[in-house]
């Protein structure tokens, strides 16, 4: 039984459970039900309300604003979920992690994306931005002498859903229509001053106090691996090998290859060492590698015992084996296999520089060596090409469906550190196998940092050159941060959770919060992300949510003015089509990856 089917046994479980309570008398009148939903219901802070809007030209300015900007956003969100709606009916994605129906639920467990490590800060978040969004709107009725007959809490079982504001009918009816146009958006606007607040605190003092702990971040060990074997796990950050610091994988990678005995010291989080036995282990491929071996996620990996009849246990010898040899026989546990040794090209991009080079972009290519420099692997690559600069002009010499070419390729500019670049994506590892003698995932600490706002450090080259320069792109990589490993490639980050602060240190003037800095900073996080989807889910124009109210209005507001017969009606007629759009539109992007694909 699966997460989501538990989920809606336990709604209805407890929908008997509170039906039975109220029907014996012992829920109180404030509590009132329908199903799953229970409302709550309360008189009090209507006094408060109406201090609060005294200075009401204040508030109608500030709502006047607010207005404006729900407009834009109302009229993004009904195009964005047209267009939607239309390509999924047009050409229906494959299901996915991300169109899963209860990956669209803020409910941390059941939402893939929200793990229960942050549902205390995702939960606050969404109570702070019910009670901001509905306080908008009692505040504003009150600034419109708009009574309130009560005010409260909405529960899904026992899940806070929304809160409401309940005006008199009558009351409301006699406002007049932009008095009621205000109210209707506070709450939305009020959602998105408290995600500005949130996010410049957050990309401000907050991420500023947080730097990137000496070391290379573990996020696992590969099952089977030496590291792992060894007892390496998720959470630690190596900081040397022997006697040799490390702040970066590429520091790592180079003290390893420099280590010549098969067993090393591997010291762990500054304070304990670690003894790891090494093998030379297969531990990842991609299809259609000149081996033809494949190593699945979660299996054991396969074991490399020789090269061309030498003995090899350590990366350092295989690629001592290989430096003459751009064709070796690779022995394994699971067969042997006479491959060309090199850098694997998954793709060249078909204007960069080697395909600029004449180099086909379709074909499987093995890069071996570049200006005469032996290439054994993706790592040998990257090394190599740092030596040049972009404008370089460079022989690389590649295998090419089952034969060795030579082209002269005027190298160009990598984005990340403005050294020479070939256009190519490469698998890591050499000749489409991930080969280690160690067997560790390092976690992008520094990169999440650099996508905050914050110093990744000195060993950190974000693969995202440009991607923050400007707040309102903070923002939008602060939002897709939960969703990174589909529209990144990189690890979802969910926050500052317990698995990872161990790879952070607190400094500056916060330094005296310690974690709680980390505390700090998810609570910021959730908070602006979760009002951020409050606000934007509010502003869609369709009957309940307030994108709806308002579209009512500005719809009156234009139909007074044209010689309609029935202009009631003709305003119901145009509501009606567009929030039956919008629902329509909806069901689409929740069920239609899986109903139509």
């Amino acid at each position: 039984m699966n997460t989501l089917l538990w989920v809606l046994v336990g709604v209805l479980v407890y929908s008997l459970v509170a039906k039975a309570l109220q029907i014996r008398g012992y829920l109180p009148d404030s509590v009132r039900l329908q199903g799953p939903i229970a409302t709550i219901h309360t008189r009090r802070g209507r006094a408060l309300l109406t201090r609060l809007a005294r200075p009401k030209r204040f508030w109608r300015a500030y709502s006047n604003v607010g207005v404006g900007v729900a407009l834009v956003i109302m009229a993004g969100m009904f195009v964005l979920l047209l267009f939607q709606a239309v390509t999924i009916l047009r050409n229906p994605p494959a299901p996915s992690a991300v169109n899963q129906p209860q990956n669209f639920l803020v409910v941390p467990g059941v939402n893939d994306f929200l793990p229960l490590a942050v549902a205390p800060e995702i939960v606050f978040g969404l109570l702070v931005g019910l009670v901001v969004h509905e306080g908008g709107h009692g505040l504003l009725c009150r600034v419109e002498d708009i009574d309130i007959d009560s005010m409260g809490l909405v529960l899904l079982a026992i899940i806070p859903l929304g809160a409401f504001v309940e005006p008199d009918e009558e009351s409301q009816r006699t406002a007049d229509r932009g008095g009621r146009t205000r109210m209707f958006a506070a709450g939305v606007t009020n959602n998105f001053v408290l995600t500005a607040v949130a996010f410049a605190l957050l990309f401000g003092p907050v991420i500023g106090a947080v730097g990137v702990a000496p070391g290379v971040a573990v996020d696992g060990a590969y099952e089977g691996s030496p590291a792992a074997t060894a007892g390496v796990a998720n959470g630690d950050r190596i900081t040397a090998v022997g006697d040799t610091a490390v702040g970066s994988e590429s520091d790592l990678d180079a003290a390893l290859l420099a280590a010549e005995n098969r067993t090393v010291e591997v010291e762990v989080d500054g304070d304990r060492t670690v003894r790891v036995e090494r093998s030379l282990v297969i531990v990842g491929s991609v299809a259609g590698n000149p081996a033809n071996l494949s190593v699945e996620s979660g299996e054991d990996p396969i074991r490399v015992t020789a090269v061309n009849g030498t003995p090899v246990d350590t990366r350092g010898e295989f690629r001592d084996a290989t430096a003459d040899r751009e064709v070796a026989r690779i022995e394994t546990t699971a067969g042997d296999a006479v491959v060309p040794v090199g850098a694997y090209v998954t793709r060249a991009a078909p204007d960069g520089p080697l395909a600029n080079a004449s180099a086909p972009t379709n074909a499987s290519m093995i890069v071996t060596e570049i200006d005469g420099k032996r290439v054994t692997s993706s790592g040998d690559l990257a090394r190599v090409l740092d030596e040049y600069e972009a404008g370089d002009r460079v022989p690389v010499r590649a295998h090419v469906d089952g034969e060795f070419e030579t082209y002269d390729v005027r190298l160009g500019e990598n984005p990340r550190d403005g050294r020479g670049f070939l256009g190519v994506d490469i698998f890591p590892g050499t000749s489409g196998l991930l080969v280690t003698d160690f067997g560790v995932r390092d976690y992008p600490a520094g990169t999440y940092l650099e996508l905050l706002g914050g110093d990744g450090g000195s060993g950190s080259a974000t693969p995202f050159p440009g991607l923050t320069d400007s707040p309102l792109s903070l923002v939008y990589v602060a939002l897709i941060l939960p969703l990174a490993s589909f529209v990144l490639g990189i690890p979802n980050f969910p926050g500052f959770t317990p698995a990872v602060t161990n790879f952070y240190v607190v400094e500056g003037p916060l330094a005296p919060l310690g974690d709680g800095v980390f505390i700090l900073a998810n609570v910021l996080f959730w908070a602006a992300w979760v009002n951020l989807q409050l606000g934007l889910f509010n502003c869609i124009p369709g009957y309940p949510l307030d994108g709806g109210r308002i579209l009512r209005m500005g719809t009156e507001a234009v139909v007074s003015r044209l010689p309609v017969g029935d202009p009631e009606r003709f305003v119901r007629t145009v509501t009606t089509g567009i929030g039956l759009t919008m629902l329509a539109s909806l069901l689409l992007m929740i069920f239609g990856p899986q109903l139509l694909s």
